[in-house]
Formats: C-alpha cells, sequence, structure tokens
C-alpha cells in the first residue's frame, strides 16, 4: 500500500491527535532511502554530519554547501517523508537576507520541504519572516551543540524549576514566531514535559525523555556505527559496528587466501556468442 507524503500540517496535526513522530537523521542516499522504507514521519538532514560524516569533533565546521550537497543525495531516496535540512553554523547569524537566501537554497536546491535552526528570542525575527515567505521551519532549543565552545561542551540544559520555566518562555517565543515544531536536546524531561505542555506544536526529543510529542536520534548512533560513542540518551538497536568489522574482515581475509573471487563470482567466455 503506498504510503501518503507528510507534510508539515500533517505533523502538526499529530499532537492533537497524540500521535507520536518519528523522526530520522540521514545523510546520503542509503540512509535517506532506508529511513523512508521503514516509515518515518520526519528525515532530518542534520549538521551532525560534521561528526558522523566528516569526522570533526562538533558540528562547527559545516558549511551551508556541505549541507546542501547531502540534502540533494537524501531528497533522492525520501518520497514519503518530510524532509528538513539543518541550517548550519554562520548560515543564518550574519545577515537576516543572507539567512533568507540560504534558507532558500536548502529548498529550492536541495529539495528540502522544511528547515531547522537553533536558538531562542535572538533567532524569532528571522522565523517570522521566513515563514511568511512560505520556507517552514523547525526550532531547536535546550543544548545548542553549534553554541559548544560557548557553552563548554555537551551538558543537559535547564536543569531546575527556574530554568525550565525560563526555556519554556522561549519555547513559546519560537511558537508565536511560525515554528511548527520544536526540538528539545539534552533537558530533563521535567523541563521537556512542562514546555510540550505549553506548547500546541509538537516537541521532538533527543534525550529530553518520554513526554515530548516524538523523538529523534542520529542514524549512526541507532545502528551503532561508533562503537564507544554512546551518549546517555541514545537506544542502540544493532551493533553495527561489530558487524560490519566482521563483514570486512571476512572480506579481506578471503582476498588474501584467494578464495575470492570464485568461478561463482566471475564471468566465462563461454556465456557469450562470438560472431564470426
Amino acid at each position: 500500500m503506498k504510503r501518503a507524503k507528510i507534510r508539515v500540517p500533517h505533523i502538526v496535526s499529530k499532537k492533537r491527535k497524540g500521535e507520536p513522530i518519528a523522526v530520522i537523521t540521514a545523510y546520503d542516499y542509503l540512509s535517506g532511502r532506508l529511513a523512508d522504507l521503514v516509515g518515518f514521519d520526519i528525515v532530518l538532514v542534520g549538521d551532525s554530519l560534521g561528526m558522523v560524516i566528516q569526522g570533526h569533533e562538533s558540528t562547527v565546521p559545516v558549511t551551508l554547501e556541505d549541507v546542501l550537497y547531502h540534502t540533494k543525495c537524501v531528497r533522492r531516496a525520501v518520497k514519503n517523508a518530510l524532509l528538513v535540512a539543518d541550517m548550519p553554523f554562520l548560515s543564518y547569524q550574519i545577515d537576516e537576507n543572507e539567512a533568507v537566501r540560504n534558507a532558500g537554497r536548502l529548498i529550492k536546491e536541495g529539495g528540502a520541504e522544511a528547515v531547522k535552526l537553533e536558538g531562542g528570542e535572538e533567532v524569532a525575527p528571522l522565523i517570522k519572516r521566513l515563514t511568511e515567505i512560505g520556507i517552514p521551519v523547525m526550532g531547536h532549543i535546550g543544548l545548542l551543540p553549534q553554541r559548544v565552545h560557548a557553552t563548554g561542551g555537551y551538558r543537559v540544559m535547564a536543569r531546575t524549576r527556574e530554568e525550565a520555566e525560563r526555556l519554556k518562555e522561549v519555547a513559546k517565543e519560537l511558537e508565536k514566531s511560525g515554528i511548527f515544531s520544536l526540538v528539545l536536546e539534552e533537558v530533563p524531561l521535567e523541563t521537556a514535559e512542562l514546555i510540550t505542555k505549553a506548547l500546541e506544536i509538537p516537541t521532538i526529543g533527543i534525550g529530553a525523555g518520554p513526554h515530548t510529542d516524538g523523538q529523534v536520534l542520529v542514524f549512526h548512533d541507532v545502528l551503532g556505527l561508533f562503537g564507544e560513542f554512546k551518549p546517555r540518551f541514545v537506544k542502540r538497536y544493532l551493533d553495527g559496528e561489530k558487524l560490519f568489522k566482521e563483514a570486512l574482515e571476512k572480506f579481506f581475509s578471503d582476498i588474501k587466501t584467494r578464495k575470492f573471487p570464485t568461478r561463482e563470482h566471475s564471468f566465462s567466455w563461454k556465456e557469450f556468442k562470438v560472431e564470426d
């Protein structure tokens, strides 16, 4: 049975229906195809590609061109999910007109159907402008990976009732500006529940407990492709690094011992009709 295409209004309506929203990141045709085959509601081309694809220690070095390239790859695979692209560091902080242009490129050239950007009240005017010209925006508060140098590393945010109340007001301001959903990253479950109940738009949690309207994890984390790296909030559904390594070791060994290729993996003259 063919799935219906998911669009922004469908995501918003899921909160009213009490239907959990499933989100996963993707960075290429393969990961996008698998995510869409499974039936995820949202596929996010995250600037986390800087870490899991490019090998950086943070998302900070990622450029707009990087995200644009990977969005194009994922777009070719994703047919049903809502495709969201991250706006990387300095693609929207310098100048509002430049930010609009960059968001437009992710939509027009990359094929994204919405963009995600990090920040609070300081990005509210930009969000308002983007939504007014028809670019849907997903917000992102709590831990802001693009500001890791300023915040002193990756740590849980809004850890007290007072801090949670302040973050709730930020969330409401972003909702007022026009975001259709809001990522809450690395906040206590009580903070996430407080914010989720205060908003009409859905919240998407990552390290934010079970009370958000949806959940997102990084593709590589779900599949266990980074052996020793395992944040507390990640649940691995596969020991991918071990399985991939074992398969590659067998391939390597077969080459070295001349067990591969065999006749089964080869072509022969007998298969082809030779004309005089």
